[in-house]
């Protein structure tokens, strides 16, 4: 039988015990054997402090978001080995789903937001910086830099591949390298999806560990800037708390555990009703996905006293109709428990549940393709609580299966006091179209979830569901859920971040944080600032602009154009008691005059106006008086750029607008997106000319077969063919991949040396030169290359045929002249 390694130290290593048998949930066979015995904890740690710490906190947060990007994908175009071992789990088509690609989901949303939101360094400015002293010498801010240590990760058992992923994504962007600990159970799924994180490449050594199996004494080692995120039952969460190595060390300590979630029905939701119909669904949905194994499931179902019989009716037949079995079945809609273990111990909790509250639903299904002498099958059970306020055994006792008990309640009060006698909640939901009973109950109790989901009839199509934890929203909950908080789009690297205060003059700030602060020194120079490519813009990079007088007939028109027709601008005898002494310039007037004097006419890198940060203005201006502008990077963000967008990012503007008195009027931050200087030559006629000079007959071939000749006289067939001489005849390309390969021609990747053009012979021959020599082919070549820019001049709209790329307008033949020229000069070394 398999035993399954562990990979630590940078390699992958068996246990040397008998190890724990695993085995098949729907069949009853074993399937693998987990086993740490004898591996060398205090090493492991040591390695992911020293070795994965290095490597990975040098990276930028940009770069770790990409490293996430890439190995998501890589798992993607994987994922049907990852289904059929977690069949093996119990889990069905959906199960598997949700924790799969769910995980997979979470580690391109976080790539998402680190490309959006996150800087291209490797700390992380938080906050605005504040003014300490009175002439602005002094400064503070705060920076977040990953925490120096490693994160032990202790997985639960229901979703092998989410609950390593899940926590994962935000360490891994965080740069704290990880160990992964999943529960022995279903763990031969996590092992096969973390080979491949290794297989793939992708991650530096050292950033992630995988122990398969018991945990043995591995937080015997953590110590101060360690993590331990802990999944599992409150009880053990506890325990591993307040264990000496981890409370002794002030070793950082996040608990998700199992919580016993309630979902409300709303009054008026009788029979009849979409929101009747949607919480049966939900409810039902709840108690047989995973079999029930999950945190986040429905065990309280809260209905209104005149509802109940209603709701245990209608819940009864809906879980008569699950079918319940084999998950390979396209007929099951539930499997089984992860094990006979995990069996028995919902079982002992149901009996416990049993002393105290009426069992008033217990399914008697016959199993799909499967029995429950082999596997681990539950069929659904339902409690009845008459008396929720007396008997306190369903606010305190969960069974983690396909197990919920119902309950009745009076009124808004009543239902939020019992939402809160589960002591703490990872998730509350209310069902309900009554938006005064919704916000009364939500508010009373908030205090003890972690989130509350509500579902009616306007957001049924697009809800996510109760038991849904999202990457952008945090997923944890207070007392018996642990008081731990998880991803939360960005909120979650904070667990893995040291937040330090940074305190100096302006000019030290801007040098620690890289963000133009207000005093510190300004880089004037005669390029304009807008005349530069992202990668030639520094921070602190500044612009003097003219200045403009500013008059009467400006205000008049600004207020015509703009039909803003306010008093203060138009109307002098109302001026009396304000602050005004006589009619005021609009303050959008003096941010669109700011933006003629500093905007530069002329085409250039600045693409577009990508926003307006904020704005402030602190004196008026009035006419006569005259404005002058600063223009000063403040900052750079780094962007992914997708599709058929122009690579480029994000720059910072700081604009401080002054008057004729060197007083500050307005202060603004613009946003705009500027071009990244391309890797390939430009179309300028005399430039391609220039680096023709230096190709001769002589010349050698850095790759590929072509002669110098046989090149040039390739490069202008495709010339000729850009502007329809001869019309391409086909495109060898598929159409389903046609819109990949377009979008291709934007993106700063070089073609690929190895590529063989589809429409020359197979057998990789070259056509025979046709111009009598090299120079007589550079000449042709040139005339084509001048003849294809006068064309596209007056024919601004035309599209032509491309071998490979499809029809392709100005932009993209452009475009794919650049890299195709560029591709072939370097072939011959001529760039």
């Amino acid at each position: 039988m398999e035993k399954l390694k562990n990979y630590i130290y940078g390699q992958w290593v068996e246990g040397t015990g008998n190890g724990v048998p695993l085995y098949n949930a729907v069949t009853g066979e074993q399937v693998a054997v987990s086993d740490t015995e004898g591996l060398n904890f205090e090493q492991a740690l040591d390695y992911g402090r020293t070795v994965g710490y290095k490597n990975l906190s040098s990276m930028t947060f940009y770069d770790r978001g990409e490293m996430l990007k890439k190995v998501a994908l890589y798992l993607l175009e994987r994922k049907k080995k990852y289904y059929d071992l977690s069949y093996k789990t119990g889990a069905t088509h959906v199960d598997s789903w949700v924790d799969i690609e769910g995980g997979f989901g979470t580690f391109f949303t976080y790539s998402g937001l680190a490309k959006r939101m996150l800087p291209n360094t490797s700390f992380w400015v938080d906050g605005d910086t504040q003014k300490i002293s009175a002439n602005g010498t002094f400064l503070g801010t705060h920076i977040l830099t990953p925490s120096e240590g490693v994160s032990v990760q202790i997985n639960a058992y229901n979703f092998p591949v989410w609950g390593m992923l899940e926590k994962l994504s935000t360490s891994l962007l965080a740069g704290v390298p990880s160990i992964v600990k999943p529960s022995p159970f279903g763990s031969y799924l996590t092992n096969a999806v973390f080979q491949d994180m290794i297989e793939s490449g992708v991650l530096p050594e050292g950033a992630v560990q995988l122990v398969c199996g018991e945990p043995g004494n591995i937080l015997d080692y953590v110590q101060d800037g360690d993590s331990v995120l802990f999944t599992g039952s409150a009880h053990t969460g506890r325990k591993l708390k307040s264990l000496p190595s981890i409370a002794g060390n002030a070793v950082r300590f996040n608990m998700e555990a199992d919580s016993l979630n309630c979902s409300i029905l709303g009054l008026e939701a009788k029979p009849g009703t979409p929101e009747f119909d949607l919480f049966i669904k939900e409810v039902r949905n709840e108690m047989t996905t995973k079999a029930g194994q999950k945190c986040t499931a429905i065990r309280r179902i809260i209905v209104p006293e005149h509802l109940i019989g209603d709701v245990q009716n209608a819940l009864s037949k809906a879980l008569d109709q699950t079918k319940i079995g084999n998950p390979l079945s396209r007929e099951t809609k539930m499997g089984s428990l992860v094990g006979r273990q995990q069996y028995e111990e919902v079982l002992r909790k149901v009996n416990i549940l049993k002393s105290e509250t009426e069992l008033v639903y217990d399914g008697k299904h016959e199993l799909v393709d499967a029995n429950y002498e082999n596997g681990a099958f539950m069929s659904p059970k339902l409690f009845l609580n008459d008396k929720p306020f007396e008997k306190n055994i369903s606010h305190d006792v969960e069974a983690f299966g396909p197990v919920s008990t119902l309950m009745p309640y009076k009124d808004a009060e009543e239902a939020a006091a019992l939402a809160k006698r589960g002591k703490g909640s990872l998730v509350g939901s209310i069902v309900s179209h009554d938006e005064n009973f919704i916000a009364e109950t939500s508010w009373k109790m908030a205090s003890q979830h972690g989130r509350i989901f509500v579902l009616n009839r306007d957001n049924a199509k697009e809800s996510t569901g109760h038991g849904s934890p999202l990457p952008t929203l945090m997923h944890g909950g207070p007392g018996r859920a642990g008081g731990g908080e998880e991803m939360g789009g960005l909120s979650g690297l904070h667990f893995f971040l040291q937040k330090t205060a940074i305190q100096g003059s302006p000019d030290v700030l801007k040098a620690i944080t890289k963000i133009y602060q207000q005093g510190a020194e300004k880089k004037f120079s005669d390029k304009h600032p807008f005349q530069k490519y992202f990668e030639e813009v520094e921070v602190g990079d500044s612009l003097e602009t003219a200045g403009r007088t500013v008059t009467d007939a400006d205000i008049v028109n600004f207020s015509n154009v703009s039909w803003d027709h306010f008093y203060a601008h138009t109307d002098a005898t109302s001026l009396t008691g304000t602050i005004f002494d006589k009619t005021v310039a609009h303050g959008y007037f003096i941010l669109s005059a700011a933006a003629g004097l500093f905007v530069s006419g002329k085409k250039g890198p600045v693409i577009a106006n990508y926003g307006l940060e904020e704005c402030s203005f602190f004196k008026p201006v009035y006419a006569g008086d005259t404005i002058t502008v600063y223009l000063t990077a403040k900052e750079k963000i780094n962007r992914g750029v997708k599709g058929r967008n122009i690579p480029s990012g994000v720059v910072k503007w700081m604009v401080e607008v002054v008057n004729q008195r060197e007083e500050v009027v307005c202060v603004a931050t613009i946003l705009t997106l500027v071009a990244k200087q391309s890797p390939f030559i430009d179309l300028n006629v005399k430039n391609v000319q220039r680096m023709l000079n230096g190709l001769t007959e002589s010349t050698p071939v850095l790759w590929g077969k072509m002669s110098p000749q046989q090149m040039i006289e390739h490069l202008e067939q495709a010339v000729l063919v850009s502007f329809g001489e001869p019309e391409a005849e086909k495109c060898f390309t598929p159409e389903e991949h046609l819109e990949k390969w377009q979008d291709s021609l934007y993106n700063h990747r070089a073609m690929p040396k190895e590529f063989t053009a589809p429409f020359l012979p197979q057998d990789g021959t070259l056509p025979e030169p046709t111009h009598r020599n090299l120079e007589a082919a550079k000449l042709s070549f040139m005339d084509n290359l001048k003849k294809f820019v006068v064309y596209y001049k007056e024919n601004p709209q035309a599209e032509h045929m491309n071998y490979v790329f499809g029809k392709l307008n100005k932009e993209m033949w452009e475009l794919m002249h650049k890299k195709h020229f560029t591709h072939h000069f370097q072939q011959f070394g001529l760039i």
